[in-house]
């Protein structure tokens, strides 16, 4: 069982960082050993920075079989995915949905929405992941953008402290499914999807749909660029 615990991010050292990108890049290669991260402005949220792979083809789709290397041994950090695009943009341009609140983002992968939150005017920010690349790498771009966010490997304590739960694309995998009745445990839920089409999860509603891209973009089926955004009911 995984030992149960909880970090504090403060703001990384220079050196720390470099500790941290050397890791990032160690787990990188060996999945993709020809690509390396680079800090860069996403399309839909430009005021914020990540640390994702470089642009690999930039005038053609990724060849399938880098495709399938990346899908059966998933650096999920190293994207920014549509869904998070969305659900960022969502909290800048609707503050007051954080203001105040202590938000709790799960499986937050390259830390896009974490970070988001922070910068909206989120009381107290938590990352909540069981992968420690995606901790180390949401660490790494919550100091790129100079904002503070906790990290915490718990769900369970985390939840405690949430007065909104965020989520983006974490149903890739179907039996992640029960966890939308486990994330209602805070007073108000976010979940972003592009993932499952026909999504309708019982105790959510639809507040809207719009359509993104995985960034860098992986050429995926057109399906994957529509995002539809949920709130829990009260």
């Amino acid at each position: 069982m995984l030992e149960r615990r909880k970090r504090r991010f403060e703001i990384m050292p220079i050196e720390q960082e470099r500790v941290g990108l050397k890791a990032l890049h160690e787990r990188l290669h060996r999945v993709l050993p020809t690509v390396s991260l680079s800090c860069q402005p996403l399309p839909q949220t430009p005021a914020l920075r990540l640390w994702l792979l470089d642009e690999l083809f930039p005038e053609q789709a990724l060849a399938p079989e880098i495709v399938n290397a990346i899908m059966e041994e998933p650096p999920y950090w190293s994207f920014c995915w549509a869904s998070g695009q969305v659900l960022a943009r969502y909290l800048l341009d609707n503050p007051s949905c954080v203001a105040g609140r202590c938000v709790v983002d799960v499986g937050p992968g390259s830390g896009v929405v974490a970070i988001a939150a922070a910068m909206a005017g989120a009381r107290k920010v938590i990352a909540c992941d069981l992968d420690e690349d995606a901790l180390t790498a949401t660490a790494m771009n919550a100091r790129e953008n100079g904002v503070d966010v906790s990290l915490s490997n718990d769900l369970s304590a985390a939840l405690q402290e949430a007065d909104l739960t965020t989520a983006a694309d974490i149903l890739y995998d179907r039996d992640n499914l029960p966890l939308l009745a486990q994330l209602q445990l805070a007073s108000a839920v976010l979940l972003a999807d592009s993932r499952v089409p026909d999504l309708n999860p019982p105790g959510y509603r639809l507040l809207g749909e719009w359509e993104s891209c995985t960034w860098p973009d992986l050429g995926e089926s057109q399906e994957y660029n529509h995002v539809r955004l949920f709130a829990s009911e009260p």
